[in-house]
């Protein structure tokens, strides 16, 4: 048997679970402890090398909620059988548990971001027959996973194909909207970092992008300028505004944008003629 990259992994048992839901705890030095990820994986066991598209959840959250709030697998389900996207694997993984939320973000000896875009992957492909070493990255997420998906889908364009995010903080200070902890207890040291410094400077090596916000939501104006600036610098993006909140209402119906953006995205072209 393969060395696993973990010192501890547990993967349930398929004897107790339902609805295509695995769920994964593993021990990494970036969290110094254990992590959780709930898996969608399609029912079919002779695929391999799937898409993984990691979807991070906002504050107040953990592994569970994008699955037991947002019903994320029945939409992937219903998608799948459809014959909308192609068979894929969601990750959904905690960030961390810290506070209100880590903002995916490295702060008290814990790197949440490495947790996200090297650790979830590692365990997914080790435990999941389904994945594999070839297996495509997408990232997106909702509000603070938004932000989150936007930052690492940009601070790592050589592992993400796509990125996309739902009602999204956009710049760190934003944070303090929603979390109990003062800013300044996150210890992070450039606080003044927004999701639009981050890609502006990837000198047109971008992973393929979309955003939406409801509008009514209080990060829209937010949203909006994240559009302009990106629009301003020649970013190529999509970005579309519904109607809607801050809610789970809002982001169980617009999930299925980010999970037909990312199966368009891994698409293979067609052939020239």
């Amino acid at each position: 048997m393969k060395k696993s990259s973990f010192r501890t992994t547990e993967l349930s048992d398929a004897e107790f679970e339902l609805g295509n839901l695995r769920f994964i705890t593993v021990k990494t030095s970036n969290l110094l402890g254990r992590g959780d990820i709930c898996v969608y994986v399609p029912p079919d066991e002779t695929l391999s090398n799937l898409p993984i598209y990691i979807l991070l959840h906002g504050v107040y959250g953990s592994a569970w909620i994008w699955a037991f709030k947002g019903g994320a697998h029945h939409t992937a389900n219903r998608l799948i059988a459809a014959g909308e996207i192609r068979p894929a694997i969601l990750a959904m993984p905690s960030d961390g548990l810290w506070g209100d939320g880590s903002a995916y973000l490295a702060h008290h000896q814990k790197d949440f971001a490495s947790w996200i875009v090297d650790d979830v992957p590692k365990a997914v492909r080790e435990l999941i027959p389904q994945a594999g070493p070839n297996s495509p990255l997408c990232i997106g997420g909702l509000s603070m996973g938004g932000f989150g998906a936007l930052m690492l889908g940009g601070m790592h364009p050589e592992k993400f194909k796509a990125v996309s995010a739902h009602s999204s903080i956009t710049a760190f200070h934003q944070m303090s909207q929603f979390v109990n902890e003062p800013l300044s207890t996150y210890q992070i040291e450039d606080t003044s970092g927004d999701v639009f410094s981050i890609w502006q400077k990837l000198n047109g090596n971008y992973p393929k992008l979309r955003f939406d916000c409801g509008t009514s939501d209080t990060l829209l104006q937010a949203n909006q300028l994240l559009h302009q600036q990106l629009t301003h610098e020649g970013i190529a993006h999509d970005y579309q505004e519904f109607s809607g909140s801050h809610e789970w209402p809002y982001w169980i119906e617009h999930l299925e944008k980010s999970l037909i953006f990312f199966d368009q995205q891994l698409t293979p072209a067609p052939p020239a003629w």
